[in-house]
C-alpha cells in the first residue's frame, strides 16, 4: 500500500498545522487555570461534564483501541471482540460502580488532585502516596505505545520516517500540556471523542462496500475471514492473548478495573458537583460504545482486503486508505492522529502531576531546614511537574525509537502493572473498615512485583492471567493485614459515606 501523495499530503499538513494552533490556543487559555497544583492536574469545574465524559472515553481508548486492538483483530480474528465488547459493557459498569464513591471520598478529603493523593488521605499515609506516585511512572510505557501508534500512521499514510513521526508527536504534546495543563487536555480530548465516535460509525458503514453482502455484511465478513484461516472466526483463538476461557475471564476482570487507572479517575476529580456525574457517565458510555465496538471492525476488514501486511498495527490506516477517497482519508487520519495526541497528553499529565503533587510536594518539606509556606511548595510543585514533562517526553521518545512487536500488548502491560497494585487498596478502601495503610502499602508492592516477575520471567506468559493472579494476591495481603492487631486509630481512618452527600 503506497502512502498518500501530492495535494492530499498538503491538505493533511494544513489540517495538522490548524490542529496545532488550536491546541496551542487551548494551552494558552488553560494557563490561567494551571497556576496551582490542583488547577494544573484537574481544572476542577472549568469544563462542561458532557465534554469531560467524552474526554474520559477518548483517553480510555487511546492508540490502543484506535490502532493496537484493530491490529490484534487483524492478527487473531474475532476472538478479540471479547476485549472490545468488554471495553464498553464491563468498563462502563466499572465506571458506574466506582465513580460516585470516588467523587464523594475526594470531597470528604477536602479536594484531591491525583489518585495517589486520594489513597494517601484515605489511609492517612504519605508513604503510600509516594509509593503509588512512583508506580504511576509505569505509564511511561503507555505513552510509548501512543508514540508508536502516531509514528505508524505517519509512516503508513504520509510516508514520514518512523523516527520523525515519534519526534513530531512528542513535541506537539509537550508544548500544549506544558502551557495549559488539565484544561487543555480535557477540552481537546472531549472534542476528539466526538470526532472519533463519528469516525467509528463511518468504519462500520464502509464495510458495505469494502466487504459487501448488504444486510448480511457480518456473515460475509465471517465467511471471507474463514477462507483465509478458520481460526480467525473462532470464539477462542488458537494463539495469542485470547487463547483460553481463563484468559477471557481475566480480560473482563482487567476491563472492569481499568477505570481505576489514575489518568481516568482524574476526570472524576475535574467535576465540580456530584450532579455532574450523571451527564459525565452518560457521555462517557455513549462515546466509548461507538469507539470500542466499531473501530475493531476495520482491523477485521483489513485482514480481508490486505491480508499480507508486514505489521498488524498498520491495519486501520491501510483499511481507511482502501475504503475512502483520499480527501476523506486525510480528514479521518488527522482525526485519529489528533485523538491519539489528546490521549497521550492525558498520560503525560497524570505522570507529571504525580511527580509534582505526590512525590515532590510530599518530600520537599523534609528537605527544608526552615519552615516553608504551603503556597510556595504548591507553586514549586507546579514548576517541577512542568519541568519533568520535558524529561518524561525525552525518555518516552528514546524508548519509542525501537518499535515493539505489538503496540496493544505494550500498552496493556503498562496499565496491568498499575492496576495490579492499586485495585485492592481502592476497592477495599471503599467498603472495608479494617483496610489499613500497612495492608495497602503491602498490596501495592506485592501486586506490582508479582506482575513484573510473572511476565518478565515468563512464569505466566499471558499478561491478563498474570494481572489477575497478582491482583488476587494483593487482595489477600490486605485481608491478612486487616486482621493483624493494630492501633485503634487505624480503624478510625475509615470514613463511612453518607447517603446524601
Amino acid at each position: 500500500m503506497e502512502a498518500l501523495s501530492g495535494g492530499v499530503l498538503w491538505f493533511i499538513g494544513a489540517l495538522l498545522v490548524a490542529y496545532f494552533f488550536f491546541v496551542t490556543y487551548l494551552g494558552k487559555k488553560g494557563a490561567k487555570y494551571s497556576k496551582t497544583m490542583n488547577g494544573f492536574a484537574t481544572a476542577k469545574g472549568k469544563v462542561n461534564p458532557w465534554v469531560v465524559g467524552a474526554s474520559f472515553a477518548t483517553t480510555y481508548a487511546s492508540a490502543n483501541l484506535f490502532i493496537g486492538v484493530p491490529g490484534l483483530a487483524y492478527e487473531y480474528g474475532t476472538a478479540v471482540l471479547w476485549y472490545t465488547l468488554g471495553c464498553f459493557g464491563v468498563s462502563w459498569l466499572g465506571l458506574l460502580v466506582f465513580a460516585k464513591t470516588f467523587y464523594r471520598y475526594g470531597k470528604k478529603f477536602g479536594g484531591v488532585s491525583t489518585l495517589p493523593e486520594w489513597l494517601g488521605k484515605r489511609y492517612n499515609s504519605k508513604t503510600l502516596q509516594v509509593t503509588v506516585g512512583i508506580l504511576i511512572l509505569f505509564n511511561v510505557y503507555y505513552i510509548v505505545g501512543q508514540n508508536v501508534g502516531l509514528a505508524t500512521i505517519f509512516e503508513t499514510v504520509l510516508g514520514v520516517p518512523y523516527t520523525w513521526g515519534v519526534i513530531i508527536g512528542v513535541t506537539i504534546t509537550i508544548v500544549y500540556i506544558g502551557l495549559g495543563g488539565a484544561y487543555a487536555q480535557i477540552v481537546s480530548d472531549g472534542i476528539q471523542g466526538f470526532i472519533m465516535a463519528f469516525t467509528s460509525v463511518l468504519v462500520l458503514v464502509s464495510l458495505l462496500w469494502t466487504i459487501g453482502g448488504g444486510f448480511g455484511v457480518f456473515q460475509e465478513l465471517s465467511n471471507r475471514l474463514s477462507e483465509i484461516d478458520p481460526n480467525l472466526v473462532e470464539p477462542v483463538s488458537a494463539t495469542g492473548p485470547y487463547n483460553s476461557v481463563l484468559a477471557i475471564v481475566a480480560v473482563q476482570f482487567l476491563l472492569f478495573t481499568f477505570v481505576l487507572m489514575p489518568h481516568l479517575l482524574n476526570k472524576i476529580l475535574s467535576l465540580k458537583t456530584e450532579s455532574e456525574l450523571r451527564p459525565f457517565t452518560l457521555s462517557a458510555g455513549l462515546v466509548l460504545f461507538l469507539i470500542s465496538t466499531l473501530m475493531v471492525l476495520g482491523g477485521l476488514g483489513a485482514r480481508v482486503i490486505a491480508p499480507s501486511l508486514d505489521s498488524a498495527d498498520k491495519a486501520i490506516p491501510v483499511y481507511l486508505m482502501e475504503a475512502f477517497p483520499p480527501v476523506i482519508v486525510a480528514i479521518l487520519i488527522v482525526g485519529i492522529i489528533s485523538a491519539i495526541l489528546s490521549s497521550t497528553d492525558s498520560l503525560y499529565l497524570g505522570v507529571t502531576s504525580s511527580i509534582g503533587n505526590d512525590i515532590y510536594k510530599v518530600i520537599a518539606p523534609l528537605w527544608h531546614k526552615t519552615e516553608v509556606s504551603l503556597q510556595d511548595i504548591d507553586r514549586k510543585s507546579v514548576r517541577i511537574a512542568k519541568i519533568s514533562l520535558v524529561f518524561i517526553g525525552l525518555a518516552t521518545l528514546y524508548i519509542s525509537l525501537e518499535r515493539p512487536e505489538s503496540l496493544s500488548i505494550l500498552i496493556q502491560f503498562s496499565f496491568s502493572a498499575i492496576i495490579s497494585g492499586v485495585i485492592a487498596p481502592i476497592s477495599l478502601g471503599y467498603v472495608w473498615k479494617r483496610a489499613n495503610k500497612y495492608g495497602a502499602i503491602g498490596a501495592v508492592i506485592t501486586g506490582v512485583s508479582l506482575y513484573v516477575l510473572f511476565t518478565q520471567l515468563s512464569i505466566i506468559e499471558n499478561i491478563y492471567i498474570a494481572m489477575f493472579t497478582s491482583s488476587i494476591t494483593a487482595f489477600a495481603v490486605m485481608f491478612v493485614a486487616g486482621f493483624i492487631p493494630s492501633k485503634k486509630v487505624e480503624e478510625s481512618e475509615f470514613i463511612p459515606l453518607q447517603k446524601n452527600a
